[in-house]
């Protein structure tokens, strides 16, 4: 066996930094020399980058609550407490003037940054590196992946070079561009020090979502600026830091804050999407032994289904428990969190794709998405469905179905209400309503669990009374009935 000698360090530093093309020179220069094309590298980015970020200046009011919060504050060092987190305080009480950064990333003046940088502003001025100030106004927020889309008059603008974080390696050099306390256009060099990491908190931002850990020195005022590799691409967009002068800074995934951007641009706002399915990472469950003897040798990684939801989106397709999925239209997944990324940046009513593995079988399998219900959504949706709803004006008490009741009567556990009892001389009862009837539309709106049933009630017209769909011993009818006096 004939062994292929590995190639000198020299030239593969060269091949990363510079490409293929220039290997064959690059092999037999001297160390100084290549340290001099690196050097320069590093300023070519710099420079191309920075056509592409804007300094944001906002102003406005906080609450008192928030003029008291000095724990960054109270952190900084004597000279440097002129500067608040991203601006500093104003002797007017409650005012606040804010420096932040941001990417331009239309020719027409969408300009992406930190929901942070422009939360509670009056005003927004965006001045670029040649000294042009434009007025901005902020487009769309998300709060909970902290990004923002402000946007400005403008035309002919040259946007930044959107990567891939995906394939962002940890290890490699990266440029982070911004205005750190005030200092304009400020440039740091580092390393992607990790992947994935992620934040337990007591609110919801931020719990479920990557961040990409940097060493480049990320300071107050870098928020919203990006951070660029050495191909002048933007991985991440800079939004945190771990205390002062750590060399720890977090920067939110690019491939994160473009599926958020779409959508703030589009519709001006960012509702996350579901499929209504629970899981867990194949290689991290408790059960994966077991289960990889009875899956397809082919499956190494993906995401088990635990749990359907009753309710939503996945219990409508031929998706299961046991399922394993490995990839969403198209896109590889092999953790919890990639799947629920690439799912809560599709619109509702997107269909999906799924690829799925059951046991030894390989399936694609559809599921339209729907938007993610609410917190109060979910608290009403997670009542447990003993609580019957009587609906004493149609003479009826219905319950959401359930296979318990479903068993009971004898019937298809099919999407709806099921009618649980029938009051005697009762508009339902002169309409041959009887228990185990399934209702699955009032007025023409499918009804399917309790809060849908009791919305459906108030918005009726009592004078015309309301048509009810239903289910009777197999047989689909409707009937309308008027309500009488409660």
């Amino acid at each position: 066996m004939k062994i292929k000698k590995a190639a000198p360090f020299t030239a593969i530093a060269a091949a990363l930094i510079f490409g293929t093309a220039q290997v064959v020179a690059a092999k037999d220069a001297s160390p100084l020399d290549l340290a001099r094309q690196l050097n320069e590298a590093f300023i070519q980015v710099a420079d191309q980058a920075s056509a592409a970020v804007v300094v944001i200046q906002v102003t406005g009011k906080t609450s008192e609550d928030d003029s008291n919060d000095s724990s960054l504050w109270d952190a900084l060092p004597p000279e440097l407490r002129r500067f608040m987190p991203h601006g500093r305080r104003n002797n007017a009480p409650h005012k606040f003037e804010g420096l932040g950064s941001g990417i331009i990333v239309t020719a027409d003046g969408y300009i992406l940054t930190n929901n942070h940088v422009v939360e509670n502003a009056d005003t927004i001025k965006v001045r670029f590196k040649d000294g042009r100030v434009f007025d901005g106004k902020v487009k769309g927020t998300d709060p909970e992946s902290d990004i923002a889309v402000v946007k400005i008059d403008a035309s002919g603008l040259t946007p930044a070079k959107l990567g891939d974080s995906d394939a962002t390696r940890v290890g490699e050099f990266v440029v982070a561009i911004g205005a750190p306390f005030e200092l304009s256009y400020s440039v740091t060099v580092g390393h992607v020090s990790a992947k994935g990491r992620s934040f337990e908190t007591e609110s919801a931002s931020y719990a479920d979502q990557d961040f990409i850990q940097t060493d480049a020195s990320i300071n107050p005022g870098n928020s919203g600026g990006p951070l660029v590799n050495l191909y002048g691409e933007v991985i991440a967009i800079n939004s945190m830091i771990e205390g002062m002068n750590t060399g720890i800074g977090f920067a939110i995934p690019i491939n994160l804050a473009k599926g958020v951007m779409k959508h703030l641009i589009d519709d001006g706002k960012f509702t996350r999407s579901w499929i209504g399915i629970r899981i867990n990472d194949l290689r991290n469950d408790a059960d994966y032994q077991a289960l990889e003897e009875k899956l397809a040798p082919d499956t190494k990684d993906g995401v088990i289904v635990e749990l359907i939801e009753p309710n939503g989106p996945a219990s409508k397709s031929d998706l299961r428990p046991g399922d394993v999925v490995t990839a969403v239209d198209n896109k590889p997944v092999a953790t919890s969190r990639q799947l629920k990324d690439i799912i809560s940046t599709e619109k509702a009513g997107h269909t999906a794709v799924l690829d799925v593995v059951r046991a030894r079988e390989h399936l694609a399998i559809k599921v339209t998405v729907a938007a993610l219900p609410t917190e109060k959504e979910m608290v009403a949706e997670s009542q447990p469905s003993t609580g019957q709803i009587e609906a004493t004006s149609l003479g009826l008490t219905v319950e959401p179905m359930s296979k318990d009741l479903a068993s009971q009567y004898g019937i298809d556990p099919i999407p709806g209400v099921v009618v649980t009892a029938v009051a005697d001389d009762s508009p339902a009862q002169a309409h041959s309503i009887q228990p185990g009837d399934v209702i699955t539309e009032i007025n023409r709106k499918k009804v399917t669990n309790a809060r849908q049933f009791r919305d459906a009630l108030k918005s009726a017209d009592k004078k015309k009374g309301m048509m009810l769909n239903l289910i009777s011993n197999g047989a689909s009818r409707f009937v309308v009935l008027k309500p009488t006096s409660e």
